[in-house]
């Protein structure tokens, strides 16, 4: 392997981590489908839904005030002749009643944010706000969503007027008078933001196009080796590697993360729940690229020389004659196309190789089984090549006997 090579390889599987990151920062920030699509489950989450209840709670709670209430109510029944001993039983009952009043709160909000209407607010507004996503990763725009100092925000102030009004509704008419408060429910809080940032704002310029120059450096990188297959077989394996690398180093940071929640955070599990589903197409993006570099790497491996590879093509190679032969003592003939196939089969595998791979390609956001579907597909093409092949092999004597 040339040093020119060498180096190639090297960078392509560095470039491959950088570029799935690139691409899921790309497309959180500019798709609003995708986007939407993400944090839709998280309305019905329970974490969420719990601390949604919380902050709703809060910041829509009747302030009753129970011990004033309770006690203008006893002074105004002792001036009704009361006696003071029923005035302070009377007036006792103050916690109680807070008590009741926010239990009332809470079940009107448990019962709203559990509903559909929670969902519908929590998509559209989302969708009507996607600037917030930018404004989340690159500090870019306003929405829904705000950051400011590292902490991020999402205002809750629909859910919460919808909650005083059934609060209303429900009979409890000092919510008619809540006061206007803090209707900001904090989704996660880290003082490294500004630098997440930079990072972000730097991967979004880059785009899509770091991708296809890690697909281009890599296949230099190959085409310059001496031996190109052991290029190609390592060259996968090591982008496979760098990306099991950067699974682990999510696994880590995600982690630390819910170890070091700062007080600001309301709920250690909303935090996770948001975490996780934000990294949901990253991860799923690092599978996909894992298990396409082993497979490509398997598939180099057994089309060379080796024992091992020849001792597998050979296996399947007499799997075909025979089946060609049983077919052929049953009356099934392939005749001039089987002759036709076998004289340019390694063509027209080349061939059904570069398309899957530009299928792949052109595929919209791929996964594991997108990948695992098109090997189903190339493994069997290739048994009806080599079936073709085969009979193409055991029609040549008959039709072509001078020859021999």
């Amino acid at each position: 392997m040339s040093t020119v090579s060498a180096v190639l390889i090297t960078l392509t599987c560095i470039l491959v981590p950088v570029s799935l990151i690139t691409v899921w920062v790309h497309d959180i920030v500019l798709d609003t489908g995708r986007y939407v699509s993400t944090v839709t489950p998280l309305a019905s989450d329970p974490a969420i839904e719990a601390a949604a209840v919380n902050r709703i709670s809060e910041a829509a709670g009747a302030r009753v005030d129970g011990a004033q209430v309770t006690s203008d109510i006893a002074a105004w029944l002792e001036s009704q002749g009361l006696p003071p001993r029923a005035g302070a039983a009377i007036k006792s009952l103050g916690p109680q009643l807070d008590a009741a009043v926010e239990q009332t709160v809470t079940k009107v909000a448990t019962r709203f944010v559990e509903s559909d209407r929670f969902e519908t607010i929590w998509t559209e507004a989302n969708r009507a706000a996607h600037s917030a996503v930018v404004h989340a990763l690159t500090g870019d725009g306003r929405g829904a969503t705000e950051v400011s100092d590292g902490t991020v925000t999402l205002d809750v102030g629909v859910a919460v007027e919808q909650v005083k009004q059934d609060l209303v509704d429900a009979g409890l008419s000092p919510a008619e008078k809540i006061p206007d408060v803090d209707k900001q429910m904090v989704l996660f809080q880290s003082d490294k933001l500004e630098k997440i940032r930079d990072g972000a704002h730097l991967l979004d310029v880059v785009g899509n196009w770091l991708p296809v120059l890690t697909v281009v450096l890599g296949a230099l990188g190959v085409v310059l080796a001496r031996r190109r297959r052991r290029a190609l077989v390592t060259t996968t394996l090591g982008a496979a590697a760098a990306c099991l690398v950067l699974a682990i180093g999510l696994v880590i940071a995600r982690r630390y993360y819910l170890d070091h929640l700062p007080a600001q955070v309301q709920s250690p599990d909303a935090a996770a729940a948001i975490f996780d589903t934000l990294l949901r197409f990253l991860r799923s993006s690092i599978r996909t690229a894992l298990v396409l570099g082993v497979v490509v790497a398997i598939g180099a491996y057994l089309s060379g020389t080796g024992r091992l590879p020849r001792a597998v093509r050979g296996t399947a190679e007499r799997t075909a004659d025979s089946v060609a032969r049983w077919g052929g003592a049953h009356g099934v003939r392939t005749g001039k196309a089987g002759t036709w196939v076998d004289a340019h089969r390694r063509w027209l595998t080349i061939g059904v190789l570069l398309v899957l791979a530009l299928v792949f390609a052109l595929w919209n956001h791929p996964t594991v089984l997108t990948v695992l579907l098109l090997v189903l597909i190339l493994l069997a093409v290739l048994a009806v090549l080599a079936l073709l092949a085969a009979d193409g092999r055991k029609a040549e004597p008959a039709e072509n006997p001078g020859e021999r």
